[in-house]
């Protein structure tokens, strides 16, 4: 398997044009319908969001660390005290439905009232790009190499400007460097012996922190 660094520094050399094609070549539009923002039956919504964006969230909003971002709930488990044990992302806050805490509807039409502000991961949404050690990249590819992948959304196959799509393919490339990056500084930082039993820790790539953001 392809190592972190080495996938990051393809991360770093894809072509943009490369990938605008294959934006283009499918099409995307975003019809509002929310589908991304929701959660689903007994699964609440979970997207990922880099520490810094949840800093820019916490500018933009004046919410504190826990109303902008949740440790994400995968490996952590049920203790007697409430969730315990170790995570290695963040997840954007969720309501009491499950649904993106950012997310409104009205009259059947959705809105992020955080457009402007949103995390990579809701901007390059439904694409994403699968580099080498991906075993199971998730998806449909949408171009001969299968680097990039097209997740359900009901928006796909609607008319994209080029411009649109270029810029799509711009953040798309700084995602999967994110990505990268960001996992690397995850690696770097991992010791297990600093979570102790029935504590909630999120490993990040500026080292451990509590679920409220403060370093552990």
């Amino acid at each position: 398997m392809e190592s972190l660094e080495g996938e990051l520094e393809r991360a770093r050399d894809l072509d943009v044009s490369d990938l605008a094609d294959a934006i283009e070549s499918i099409g995307f539009e975003c019809t509002r319908c929310g589908a991304c923002c929701k959660s689903e039956v007994d699964d609440p919504h979970t997207a990922t969001v880099f520490p810094d964006e949840v800093r820019a969230l916490q500018d933009a909003t004046d919410r504190d660390w826990r109303d902008v971002a949740r440790p994400m709930p995968y490996g952590l488990r049920e203790g007697p005290d409430g969730p315990e044990g170790e995570t290695f992302e963040w997840a954007l806050a969720t309501g009491a439905c499950g649904d993106c805490t950012f997310y409104e509807e009205t009259d059947g039409e959705g809105a992020c009232t955080v457009h402007d502000h949103r995390p990579l991961l809701c901007e390059t949404y439904p694409f994403s790009v699968a580099l080498g050690g991906t075993s199971q990249p998730m998806g449909e590819a949408v171009d001969e190499a299968g680097l990039v992948r097209a997740h359900e959304c009901e928006g796909l196959g609607r008319d994209i400007s080029r411009a649109d799509a270029e810029a799509m393919a711009r953040a798309l490339k700084e995602r999967a460097i994110r990505e990268l990056t960001e996992a690397v500084g995850v690696r770097d930082n991992y010791d297990p012996a600093d979570a102790d039993a029935g504590e909630v820790v999120v490993y990040d790539s500026e080292g451990p922190k509590r679920p409220d953001g403060t370093p552990r």
